[in-house]
């Protein structure tokens, strides 16, 4: 019998073994299933590429860009401290799915992770769940083994930028498991607002019109981008996209409201990483793995809620997950349940995040290691010579901006080169300079805080089994730190076959 084969017939069996039979055998609680009560759904909203300061409820300056989003949080809990583990698409994503770090997953770029790996989607199937995604799958799904009960692709869905075509998929879905009798874990990812970014004039390859277009001068500038005219041009085109994400999410949690579910549905909404531009996605800066992360879970959340103090990381979801549908706990897991802080308790342990970059869309190997908290954060980058450049994905007309500017301004010509080529060693004030702007690595009144973040750094490594952790330790001594780095790569390529190019060390002279 094939592993496909294998599936359907577990999820045929359970599903003919009847409801809550085949709850209690996996382990949901049997309280669950009293006279009015029902396993709970839960539907997981993901924008891509996404800025997370350019939501209101986190401060936004444009005016009106993300009222549903707005909204959403009023009725829940908004997280001020919420990043992904990995700030590039599909590594985001399987990490959230598996719950696992990608040395530990294999995951470590445009891969997916073994047949096998734990992930959510046949952890809900299995305890009776109907598992359905509206785009983004293959980035979303954790191996190829892995068979959602419905999907609607890209195209399906106006190429992932049409709130009518959103809802109509909801629909049919939320059809299916009311006739199917079963609850839901609905993952939908909007392709919004990922770049090609919506100029104005007609959109394109079944794209909708955003409900509202912006104009350069709409435009609030982020603080690690300079304020260039074609930099503004571009963000103003990435503001429509903005906005037609946030009317995908009006439109897709009415759909939800009109199934009469929305009371037993526990919804999530995030980024999958930062917005495409430099100093953000495909980086371990702030802005490139700090995500937007509000939760409405009725009766269980109170409602216009802000927790300000708590790290949490999308390696948390799928443990918070299960707990939150009384499903039993995974064997194997790097993050943790987050639900204390859901109910408006403290939980130990919540001060740090860890986030990385293994290989990037590409193949290139570009191997970089941060811890923060929120004062501070320490970047290592292993990657960087001195001499090796640095390419993002999707860079677009901002960088190009930055390289024009650049030849005839010196501060943006060392903005340029400091993206370009790095440092091995970035430490940053958080609190007072959220943008990164200011590197105090080597800055000796800080001497102390970044022996003390290193050492943070070094526990992350050895609790989780970094395979980094050899290199990090010799970073200042090239003739180690090289084969340490491809020693970490083969590692990552024992558990996911992974295929990418060396990284080049040229340096030769200590950092």
């Amino acid at each position: 019998m094939s592993e496909h084969e294998h599936q359907q017939t577990r999820r045929q069996f359970l599903h003919s073994m009847g409801g809550a039979l085949a709850y209690a055998s996996l382990g949901m609680p049997e309280e669950l299933f009293g006279k009015n009560k029902h396993p709970l759904n839960i539907m997981l909203i993901t924008a891509d590429d996404l800025n997370c300061d350019d939501l209101g409820c986190y401060g936004g300056q444009v005016k009106g860009l993300t009222p549903n989003l707005d909204a959403l949080a009023k009725q829940g809990m908004r997280f001020e401290n919420a990043h992904v583990n990995i700030g590039i698409c599909m590594p985001s994503r399987i990490a959230l799915a598996t719950g696992l770090y990608a040395h530990n997953s294999g995951a470590m770029g445009f891969m997916h992770a073994p047949e096998g790996t734990q992930n959510v989607v046949e952890l809900f199937q299995d305890a009776g769940y109907n598992a359905g995604i509206l785009g983004k799958t293959r980035h979303s799904t954790a191996h190829k083994k892995i068979t959602w009960d419905y999907v609607a692709s890209r195209n399906e869905l106006g190429d992932g930028r049409s709130p009518k075509k959103y809802v109509e998929h909801c629909k049919n879905f939320f059809d299916l498991c009311k006739k199917e009798k079963k609850p839901f874990y609905f993952m939908v990812n909007s392709h919004d607002p990922h770049r090609p970014f919506q100029k104005p004039g007609n959109p394109t390859r079944g794209a909708e019109r955003p409900s509202k277009l912006y104009k350069p001068n709409e435009v609030d500038v982020p603080g690690f981008l300079p304020d260039l005219p074609k930099v503004r041009l571009e963000l103003s085109y990435y503001l429509n996209s903005v906005k037609r994400m946030d009317d995908t999410v009006g439109a897709v949690l009415k759909a939800l409201r009109e199934t009469g579910q929305e009371k037993n549905t526990l919804v999530i909404f995030m980024s999958d990483n930062g917005i495409a531009t430099p100093f953000a996605k495909c980086n371990c800066y702030l802005a490139g793995t700090r995500t937007p992360w509000i939760v409405r879970w009725p009766g269980v959340v109170k409602a216009n809620t802000v927790n300000e103090d708590d790290f949490i990381s999308n390696i948390d979801f799928l443990p918070t997950m299960l707990e939150a549908a009384g499903l039993q706990k995974l064997k194997k897991q790097d993050g943790r349940s987050y639900i204390p802080l859901l109910r408006g308790k403290k939980q130990d342990g919540r001060e740090w995040v860890y986030t990385q970059i293994d290989s990037k869309a590409g193949g290139s190997y570009v191997p970089m290691r941060c811890v923060q908290n929120k004062q501070f954060g320490y970047i290592f980058n292993g990657w960087s010579d001195g001499k090796t450049s640095y390419r993002n994905n999707n860079e677009g007309l901002c960088m190009r901006a930055m390289e024009e500017a650049a030849k005839t301004d010196a501060a943006i010509a060392a903005r340029v080169k400091t993206f370009r080529i790095r440092v091995q060693e970035e430490m940053y004030d958080l609190e007072n300079d959220p943008d990164c702007l200011h590197n105090l690595a080597d800055d000796p009144k800080y001497a102390k805080v970044k022996q003390a973040l290193i050492k943070r750094l070094e526990q992350y490594m050895l609790d989780t089994n970094d395979g980094i952790h050899e290199a990090f330790v010799n970073r200042h001594d090239p003739k180690k730190l090289r084969p340490g780095l491809a020693k970490a790569k083969r590692a990552g390529s024992h558990i996911s076959c992974l295929k990418t190019k060396e990284v080049r060390c040229r340096n030769k002279q200590a950092h």
